[in-house]
């Protein structure tokens, strides 16, 4: 049985937050760009340190004037030229590029503000209709944008985090299955709260709670990981 559920399946989340906020500050929901230019961005991000992704969204918009119409009609071997430092720049310039033209032929224009009314499932199947959109890319389109959806982004740090700390079964190493599991839970909180538990998680992710590194002496979580003072992680 997971540890960290036998709380109560919502006061547990609520209490591994109020945890995270003794080791970091609260994350401000500031600076979102339009839902279009996020789903760039977001594609940029997969397996790609943020800074790495946001020096290839600079390059980018700089090159195009942020113009996406430019982009979609762009050559993708140029696009991939301007993202080069990103993991996979050949793949996602494909999938950028196909992205903005498929947006374009179904709407008849580049943007995704009309989401702003559908609901986050039926919202999330639209994007994921999209080529090398998933689960992680959808949600940080709803969540990190204007939209403002309340949809918790499942990135590997997240994932890791979670399973450690006993909030997903083990075998679970889908972003998309992870949401399916988690979102329910955290059916009550809004964008903002999804927004700061996103990078609260990465943080812990990144800092102390590494795939092959870990600090578990300065980890808050210790009521919850499973996996504390474990040398080899899964």
């Amino acid at each position: 049985m997971q540890i960290a559920l036998d709380l109560g399946q919502a006061d547990a989340f609520q209490s591994l937050r109020n945890h995270l906020l003794r080791l970091y500050e609260p994350v401000p929901y500031v600076g979102l760009l339009d839902p279009a230019h996020q789903m760039v961005r977001s594609i940029l991000g997969s397996r790609t340190r943020d800074a790495v992704k946001q020096a290839a969204y600079r390059n980018l918009m700089d090159r195009y004037d942020g113009d996406l119409a430019a982009i979609a009609d762009a050559d993708s071997r140029h696009v991939e030229a301007l993202i080069s430092g990103v993991e996979f720049a050949d793949k996602k310039a494909l999938h950028i590029v196909a992205a903005l033209r498929r947006l374009r032929a179904i709407s008849g224009d580049l943007e995704l503000d009309f989401l702003a009314d559908w609901a986050v499932p039926e919202a999330l199947r639209y994007l994921e209709a999209f080529h090398g959109i998933g689960r992680k890319i959808a949600a940080a389109t709803l969540n990190f944008s204007t939209l403002q959806k309340p949809a918790l982004v499942i990135d590997t740090h997240v994932l890791r985090t979670l399973s450690r700390s006993g909030f997903l079964p083990p075998h679970v190493r889908d972003a998309g299955a992870a949401y399916d599991i988690v979102m329910p839970l955290l059916a009550r909180w809004s964008a903002e709260e999804l927004f700061e538990f996103h990078w609260l998680l990465k943080h812990l992710g990144q800092d102390l709670c590494g795939a092959l590194r870990t600090e578990c002496r300065a980890c808050p979580l210790d009521r919850f990981c499973l996996k504390r003072g474990v040398r080899t992680f899964h």
